[in-house]
């Protein structure tokens, strides 16, 4: 094939891709407004010309991809498509926002400018710089939503070709989408992108797990359709005979939240039964609520088959903060097993699918404020006292996006929607940043109870509080929401600063009081030096505090006069430029050992353990783990495991220290790692345990303990083994004891 003629078929298949993108638009409820959309794509094709992806393919079919995402599975109209075509434009070429605004509108151009401004990731080697960032997506976001939305889109499709980056650059993206993007879009409503962008997060991270569950679930699969077929049969009668026009759907667990469970619970994959969940979708009819109508299919349901009394959830009467609403209720099929149905109008079900898009859509015409709008309101105020550390402020911003939700009342009945797990003190903090600092206690349910309780669901509350209290630091472990956490940190930043006032005065006077006014810089750093502290702030908080008494201070700072032999000792020449040679060999050594490792994969043999590389010890790898290696400061490579919590942290937070691993291992080693057994305590049955593990497998037992109860026993069990085969190896024919019920790897 020519250049020409190849140059030819990639524009063809870029105009496929434009065309394809038109007919999504087409088949909206927007107006139709092709004619920008068509201008954007242009200009944006001009501008990408000659660009290309690691993929390989030109550069605008990422903007292509992008765009149908936001038409076709998010909902957004003819502004959102032009941004998203736009959205690389300022950050890969020569054209300014201000030139955005000249050729299209402001808003395209303000969006546009939005995500420019968080291009990268929300996380970088500048961690301040990109906490900035961060707050300044959240305060657009805040005013227009379209901005994150589009964000999400363009993480989608980058996660959907992740397969192009090298495999230290798919950890950090990976974790950084599950670590924020995934929450994001789940509170933003937008479900399928949310397990999507999940499931391939697991995928890279997980890839041998994330396949050997896909392969269960379609070995699974005839039987969940043939499930699916026996339960809904008897249901289409009966909503036939009430005369509804519905569908059915069947979801299956994800591999994602199937994995997650089976962490969860510690239980293999064949004990996960809730695999399938059934929505019912109809069209309601005019002459009666849509509520009343979910409850009349509710009992017709209920009615066939016996439903669990404890896993009814109506978030038809209170939606939740997304603006999803729908009738939940599980039920017991014919088969013996547990089926989630869920009961929604098709409006209902738009809403579920496109969050917010389709929220607004039909929002339209309506004065309240809803659970969403309060929630971006309470963005601005999170923003008011943003964390200077970049971690901490996602961490505080996160704690409320994959929160379950409890609705608890006030004393004069009004309902508020508050995170599970959620105590009395954010409850009023909740209420008003004043009556969190003075908070008490609380009555609930006319009962007193300490700042600390947990709400339950359908609590009444009342704030109990005193002008003589204040916030104390231990309140930080009262309390879970982002509200609580954030106005606690800006209430003690605000005494610090007061108590950091104090203690320089104290300084100053102590300094004037020796005649040393001139000297102060000085004296300072001498008595850093003395205390062994970096920084001023945290000599003035010392003495404020009454840790450094003032007259130890003047001992510490007051110059000592160097006796007369050491005096003439350092005057001799040998002595002097001895010890500048050592000085200037210790410089020279030190930028080698930095330059040591410029890889960014390690290979985890015998040879280089403990030199190049340890084993982190918050989750114990053995070989045959997933693993990824973490460069410290020391330039020493921690390796831990994929599905730690602490790799998850690190993944979002330093993906530009992360090194892709492999194991070459030669059984020379032997790691400790840790199964827990449960069974029917009957004699002997240790005994068969304790033959398999030293007999059969000739493994040595670092440590056992075991506990019985009711004829149940719970044993732990530490073994050296040589790696994850040989320890699934031990755990198969374990279970194969007839008194065994789970056998598992625990860290």
């Amino acid at each position: 094939m020519t250049e020409s003629e190849n140059t030819l078929s990639e524009d063809q298949l870029i105009e496929q891709e434009f065309q394809a993108l038109l007919y999504d638009y087409s088949q909206t409820a927007h107006r139709q407004k092709v004619e920008i959309i068509t201008k954007a794509f242009q200009f944006a094709k001009q501008a990408h010309k000659g660009i290309r992806r690691r993929s390989g393919e030109p550069y605008i079919m990422h903007p292509l991809a992008v765009a149908r995402i936001v038409v076709k599975e998010i909902g957004l109209g003819s502004t959102s498509i032009c941004a998203a075509l736009l959205h690389d434009v300022v950050e890969d070429t020569d054209y300014t926002v201000e030139d955005i605004e000249k050729l299209f509108t402001p808003k395209i151009a303000s969006i546009v400018d939005g995500l420019t401004k968080i291009s990268g990731g929300v996380f970088g080697t500048q961690a301040s710089v990109q906490a900035e960032n961060f707050r300044k997506l959240l305060l657009t976001m805040s005013e227009d939503i379209r901005v994150i939305l589009i964000k999400i889109a363009d993480r989608l499709h980058n996660m959907r070709t992740l397969e192009f980056q090298p495999v230290e650059k798919q950890y950090k993206i990976a974790g950084e989408t599950q670590y924020i993007y995934a929450p994001l879009a789940h509170r933003l409503g937008l479900f399928p992108i949310k397990t999507e962008l999940e499931n391939l997060s697991f995928k890279y991270e997980h890839p041998d797990t994330y396949a050997e569950i896909e392969k269960k679930l379609s070995a699974t699969e005839a039987n969940q359709r043939e499930s699916f077929n026996r339960f809904v049969a008897p249901i289409k009668e009966r909503l036939d005979d009430m005369g509804y026009e519905y569908k059915f759907e069947a979801r299956i667990k994800s591999p994602y939240s199937i994995w997650k469970k089976m962490q969860e619970k510690h239980v293999p994959f064949e004990d996960i039964f809730d695999l399938l969940a059934v929505r019912i979708i109809f069209r309601p009819n005019t002459t009666m609520s849509e509520k009343d109508q979910c409850w009349m299919i509710y009992s017709a349901l209920t009615g066939i088959y016996k439903p669990h009394p404890e896993r009814i959830r109506d978030w038809i009467s209170t939606p939740k903060a997304n603006g999803y609403e729908a009738l939940h209720v599980t039920v017991m099929g014919k088969d013996g097993q547990w089926v989630e149905v869920q009961i929604r109008t098709e409006r209902m079900h738009e809403i579920a699918e496109k969050g917010l898009a389709a929220h607004w859509k039909y929002k339209m015409g309506y004065a309240d404020e809803s659970e969403l709008d309060k929630w971006l309101k309470s963005i601005k105020e999170l923003l008011q006292n943003p964390e200077s550390n970049a971690m901490e402020f996602l961490d505080t911003f996160k704690l409320n996006l994959f929160a379950s939700e409890i609705f608890v009342f006030t004393p004069a009945g009004e309902i508020k929607t508050i995170p599970q797990g959620a105590t009395a003190l954010d409850f009023a903090y909740l209420l008003h940043t004043e009556l969190g600092e003075h908070c008490i206690g609380a009555k609930v349910n006319h009962n007193l109870v300490p700042l600390s309780h947990v709400l339950q669901g359908g609590d009444q509350v009342e704030i109990l509080s005193s002008h003589n209290q204040h916030p104390q630091h231990e309140w930080m472990d009262y309390v879970i929401t982002a509200k609580a956490k954030s106005r606690l940190k800006a209430y003690f930043k605000k005494e610090e600063r007061k108590a950091i006032q104090e203690g320089k005065r104290i300084f100053v006077e102590v300094v004037e009081g020796m005649q040393m006014k001139d000297q102060i810089e000085g004296q300072l750093q001498r008595a850093l030096n003395y205390y062994q502290l970096k920084m001023p702030s945290q000599l003035f908080l010392q003495l404020s505090k009454g840790l450094i008494d003032p007259a130890d201070l003047e001992k510490a700072i007051r110059p000592k006069q160097k006796s007369t032999w050491l005096r003439y000792l350092s005057n001799i020449p040998f002595i002097s430029s001895d010890s500048n040679r050592q000085n200037s060999a210790a410089k020279t050594d030190l930028p080698q050992k930095e330059q040591k490792r410029k890889s960014k994969h390690i290979v985890l043999s015998e040879d280089n353990m403990g030199k190049e590389y340890v084993l982190a010890d918050c989750c114990h790898p053995i070989p045959g783990d997933e693993v990824l290696g973490y460069k410290n400061d020391d330039g020493m490579v921690i390796i831990h495991k994929r599905n730690c919590p602490e790799a998850g942290i690190l993944k979002s937070s330093h993906g530009n220290r992360l090194f892709s691993a492999e194991w070459d291992m030669h059984r020379l080693n032997t790691f400790v790692a840790t199964i827990e057994i449960k069974g029917i305590d009957k004699v002997g049955v240790i005994i068969k345990l304790l033959n398999i593990v030293s007999d059969d497998f000739k493994i040595n037992i670092h440590d056992l303990h075991v506990t019985a109860q009711d004829g149940i026993f719970n044993g732990i069990l530490q073994i050296l083994v040589y790696d994850t085969q040989e320890l699934q190896d031990l755990c198969t024919a374990i279970r194969k004891i007839k008194e065994i019920n789970s056998v598992l790897r625990i860290d």
